[in-house]
Order: C-alpha cells, then structure tokens, then sequence
C-alpha cells in the first residue's frame, strides 16, 4: 500500500484544461491502492447524500451525486488508458483483481435503498418541482438506472445480482485477456523474401519492422491484427500463405488449452440471461434494448432482415465475377474466404481500372489527420493547436489542444495511432474527463486510439482505403465529445443509446471521400504531388464495390449476436450456435462473420455492446439519412446543415431523447430508403 500522498492517481489533475492525467507519474502498482481509496471515498460521499435528513431534492440528491466520485473518476481515466493500450502481464494482474472488486461497489451504490428512495421522490417531482427539461432528463437517467441495476429487488435477489455482476466482471477480463495473448503472441512469420509477392514496398518494410522487434531480424511478420491481417489478404499472391495468416486471424480465442474463450462465452451468455429474469425481462437482449432507439430485438432484428436479402445478392454477383476472374487466369480454384479480398481486388482492377495499393501511396497518416481537422474548422469552427510536454501514456501518443470559433476551449484532443505490444486491437475513442458546467466550465478530454502498422524509421505511415475510414470513424465519435455543451457531467458528450452513439461518427466516414479534401490533403508520399483527377475519379466510381461482402460480414455478427441473447441460454455451445445460426440465414460459404464469437470483443469484453451490434446499422440508417440532408443543401460543407448538426446532436449529449434530436435535426425521421441507396441495394 502507498504511503498517503504518495500515490499520484489520487492527487487533483494539474496542468492545461483544467488538469491532465499524470501519466509520466503513473505506474501499475498504484492502480490497486488507488481505487481501493477511491471507491472508499464515494461510498463515504453517496452514504452521506442516502442519509441526508432534509427532504430529498434535486440539488442535495442528484446534482450532490452528479458532484460525488470525482476522485473515482480521475483514477478511472487513467485506469482505462493502461486497461486498453498499456496492458502488460503486471498491468492483467491488477485487472483480474479489481474487475469484480469494481463491479461490487458499482453494486452498492445502485442497491442503496435509502439513496433510491431519494432519487425516486426526485424522479415522481420532476414535472412539478420547477427542474429545467435537463434536469428532468437527469432524473429520468438516475431514476432508470438505478431501476434496472436492482434497486427495487429484494435484498436475496439484490445479492444474486451482485453475485452474477462480479462473475460477469471477471470473465470479461478473461476473455479480453484471453484475444489480447492470441493477437500477441500468434503471428505469422515468413522466411523468404519470394512470399512476399503482391505486397508494395511500405507493407514489406512493416513486416520487417515488426519481425524484427519480436526477435527475427532478417524476417518479415503477419501480426494478428486487423490492420495486418487485411491489407495482406488483399495482396499476397501466395495463397497458402493467405490461407495461414487468415486462419490464425479468424480462430482468435477458439484454439484450446489456456486462451479459448468458447466456455467463458458459455457462461457468460446463461449469467446474462439469469440477470435479466432477475430484473424482469425475457432475455438480455430485452433488458439491453429498452434504453436504445430501437426498444425492442424485433425491431432490431426486422432491420437488420430487411437489408439481409440485397447483401446477399450483392455477394453472389461479387462471387461469381470473382470466380470468373479466376478461371479465365486458368488458376484452377474455387473462392474461399481467404480469397475473397484477394479477387475482389482484382476484380476491382477489372471492372473499375482501381487498385487499392495505387492510392494508398497517396494516404499519408499525418496529412490524413491533417484533412481531419481541416474538416472540423469547416464544419464546426474547431481549431486545434499542437501541445508539448504533456504527459502522456507513451510516446506515440501526441495532444492537441481545442478551441471553438469563439475562442473558448472545447478540449484536449489525444491521438494514439499505432499498434503495439499491450495494446488491444481495433480502434475506439476514450474520454478521459466529460465535460460540464455544474460548478464552472470543465473542458473535456478526449483520445482517438488506432493499431496502424507502425512505418519503418525515417518512413511515413501509410493508410489502406479502410483505415482511412477508420481514422475518419473514429474521429467523429471525439467531435461528438468535443463539441458537448451541458451542464451535468452524467449527460455530456457521447453518453448516449449505444444505436445513436454511432451516428455522428459513421457521418464523418462520408468527408473522406469529400473532392476537397482529397485534392487538398491526398498527397503522394514521395513526390508530394496531388492525387490525380483521374485516380479520383476512379476511386468515386469504386466506391460502392464490394458493399456486399461489407454488409454481410456485419449483419452476420450482428443477426448471432442478437439470437444468441434471445436463445435459451442452456442449450448455447458457442461454435455449434455460431455454426448453425450463419447455416438457417443461408450464409454464403465464402464471407465469414467480421467478429466470430470467440474474439468478438464488442459482446464478451463488457456488456457495452451485448446484444446491440446491430447498432452500427441503426445508425448508419440516420448517416445515410443525414447526409443526403448536406447533400439536398448544396454541399457536404453547408453551414446551416452543419449548424443544425451541432445545435441538435453534436452538443446536446443526452439531454433530450435521440430520436427527439435527431427530427429537431432533420425535421422528421430517417427511413431506411437513404441506407438502401448508399449501399447499392436499392
């Protein structure tokens, strides 16, 4: 245990902003003795809010626990860095430890009676107490949680509950721990310069950087992780060797021994089902939905059926052309699934005369980033200005701070882009600080976190078309936090339905492929000369290409997903459900699902994304939607749009109900005709 004062995750934050965390002071083995002080200290603040004698009010109950656990919430901010992107075997240790730790005192403060009590007489007041329509959200919000956290049970069921959560906890931490090792320790080495062919020079000279950092000089190396694995597929000529790298990637967490993860998916899919029957629903997937746009899995599910057929057929005619490509080179193979990128890049060639590996050339990280904040002024009037000497958690990680148009600060923006031993693969974004204005402006502070393939010394990074996207994604969900302006921390920025919470960064995707910004920012790395108006014009006609395969790898995940939560949660082997459910969907032998069970991170790594993978899609309904409302206006830069984007969704957080900020936006509802068209399936 640190001696008092000693630990720096429990000091008040200095600095820029407000205050940054200490991560030049953090170290491993203060994370335990941290949160152990700190969810100390918010039991003592919300056992004092419970036992006020004063009548229960708005201000001595919620806004006295929307000030409560701030100490908590700092040491979680940087607990959350070192979770997801410094993840060393030390680091796991404390994990495993303080998951179910964590989890039991989340436990007692939503099963305090007294303190719901209070909340409860706060939430029937609101209409008649004189709150503004925030502060009747804020009570709507604490009232509902707490209500589906346990609340009203009784105190035997109360103990299950917390029983189920910290099993719940645990296995999470396994489970992630269990991809992390497989997505580290497993890669695919390759010993003879003569199997690299297909690959452009940037893609050989990352191979050989990351085989020469796990201690194979000479060599060249697959990593297990997206970034690697797909821009390989899509160009190896050795297929053997496409078949390799591909079953190493799809059979994360599923090969025996130590790392499988199909029985923690077991138990945590029956664990879920027992917690919702506790609460008083069906399923989870029940309990999950009523907070979210869609409500209900029918709805959810009648979505993602609705766009199952045009995929596809989109996939067989891919399939076919694909294969006809094939046998007119007299190569003598059927498609497989560590073929489709292979082909369908080829085929790409064929019919639109584009090749990927001819603009990635043109897709230099740092001008790309460049092009991102240069559509955020447009847009939003954001400036971002480069800082130094801030701590942070490595040295890849660079900050800059943000202003708005009038000046005022908005944030701190990270930007972590590489992958790296520790760090978990994917892309997401963190916030470290919400923003607020309860006792002043709190400014937030926000990270865009990648796993690019690192470039050798002295080279730039170079993107694939994908990873562009990603940058782009990613990049939206920060503007979404930067942009929040509310009063209460519980509602700021991206706390919102998980189906919505999507939505404004599936609508940034659509800038990267904005003429202006890619005649501006797309710059041949050697030559620095612009990407030519042919190339351009070649990459819009391809756009929509291979929109089949895309679809369906997402809904599949997303259709077993769902079932899996709505199934009888004692008769799920995951391998035989997962098998059998892609079997009745009649899934074409050559796509396999973008997340198989055993990694599918998004369900079994936490609860965030449990039977609401369908989201992704729910969204990009309202992108698609929203956008043609830039387009109907004269232009992907038209302010009045872009201002009713900020006013209505960007800045609102969750203050008003999604569907209400998304008409206040459109003037009406999105339909599913905009999704149709933009993916080709109209």
């Amino acid at each position: 245990m640190n001696a008092p004062g000693t630990n720096p995750l429990l000091d008040d934050w200095n600095g820029p902003a407000g205050g940054v965390p200490p991560f030049d002071r953090a170290r491993v083995e203060h994370f335990e003795p941290a949160l152990e002080a700190a969810m100390k200290r918010q039991l003592e603040e919300v056992a004092a809010i419970a036992a006020d004698p004063a009548p229960p009010t708005f201000a001595n109950t919620l806004e006295a626990m929307e000030r409560s656990g701030r100490t908590l919430a700092r040491v979680l901010g940087v607990y959350g860095v070192f979770a997801s992107t410094l993840r060393s075997p030390e680091f796991q240790v404390v994990e495993r430890a303080m998951a179910p730790r964590l989890a039991a005192f989340r436990d007692r403060i939503l099963q305090n009676a007294a303190l719901f009590r209070r909340i409860e007489a706060v939430y029937e007041a609101r209409g008649s107490s004189g709150l503004d329509a925030e502060q009747q959200r804020l009570a709507w919000l604490k009232y509902t949680d707490f209500a589906r956290g346990g609340a009203r049970l009784d105190a035997g069921a109360k103990e299950r509950l917390s029983a189920i959560n910290q099993r719940l906890a645990g296995l999470y931490t396994t489970f992630s721990q269990n991809v992390l090792a497989d997505e580290t320790e497993r890669f695919t080495l390759i010993e003879r310069e003569a199997d690299l062919e297909g690959l452009a020079a940037p893609q050989r000279e990352a191979a050989a950087a990351a085989a020469h950092s796990r201690g194979h000089p000479g060599k060249w190396a697959i990593l297990n992780t997206r970034s690697s694995v797909e821009p390989f597929l899509a160009a190896s000529r050795r297929r053997e060797l496409r078949r390799k790298v591909w079953t190493e990637f799809v059979t994360r967490g599923d090969h025996g021994g130590a790392h499988d993860n199909k029985a923690v998916i077991a138990e945590i899919v029956r664990l879920r089902a027992e917690r919702a029957q506790l609460l008083g629903f069906a399923t989870h997937a029940h309990w999950r939905l009523e907070r979210s746009m869609a409500g209900t899995p029918e709805r959810a599910m009648a979505l993602l059926q609705a766009v199952w057929p045009g995929a596809c057929r989109r996939v067989a005619e891919d399939v076919a052309a694909m294969q006809a490509f094939a046998d007119a080179a007299g190569e003598g193979i059927r498609i497989e699934p560590w073929d489709y990128r292979y082909y369908a890049e080829r085929v790409r060639k064929e019919k639109h005369d584009f090749d990927q590996a001819e603009v990635k050339p043109y897709l230099q990280l740092e001008r790309l980033r460049e092009a991102m904040f240069w559509v955020a002024g447009e847009l939003l009037g954001l400036t971002f200005k480069p800082l130094s000497g801030i701590p942070v958690v490595h040295p890849d990680v660079r900050v800059w701070e943000v202003t708005r148009r009038d000046g005022r600060l908005a944030g701190l923006f990270y930007f972590d882009p590489f992958a790296r031993t520790g760090k978990r693969s994917g892309a997401w974004m963190n916030g470290y600080r919400a923003q607020e204005r309860l006792d002043g402006e709190v400014a937030t502070l926000v990270s865009n976190n990648e796993n690019f393939i690192p470039p050798a010394p002295g080279e730039p990074a170079l993107l694939g078309w994908d990873d562009t996207r990603t940058l782009f994604h990613e990049f939206g969900h920060a503007l979404h936090g930067l942009s929040s302006a509310v009063r209460y921390p519980s509602l700021a920025g991206t706390q919102v339905d998980r189906d919505f919470v999507e939505f404004p960064s599936q609508l940034l995707e659509h800038w990267m492929t904005v003429p202006a910004v890619l005649e501006g920012y797309a710059r041949h790395y050697e030559t620095g000369e612009p990407m030519p108006a042919r190339l351009l014009e070649k990459l819009t006609r391809a756009a929509r290409f291979n929109q089949g395969f895309d679809t369906m790898e997402y809904l599949a995940s997303a259709l077993v997903d769902l079932r899996m939560h709505l199934a009888d949660p004692d008769s799920v082997d995951p391998e035989a459900f997962e098998r059998e459910t892609l079997d009745s969907l009649g899934m074409p032998r050559e796509v396999v699902m973008r997340h198989r069970l055993p990694h599918f991170g998004h369900l079994f790594d936490s609860d965030a994304y449990s039977a609401g993978y369908y989201s992704y899609l729910w969204a990009d309904t309202l992108t698609a939607d929203a956008y043609e409302a830039f387009t109907e206006a004269g232009g992907p830069f038209d302010l009045e749009v872009a201002q009713r984007l900020h006013d209505h969704v960007l800045s609102v957080g969750n203050t008003i109900d999604p569907a209400e900020a998304y008409r206040a936006f459109r003037g009406r509802d999105a339909g599913i005709g905009a999704l149709l068209r933009k993916r080709g399936f109209a």
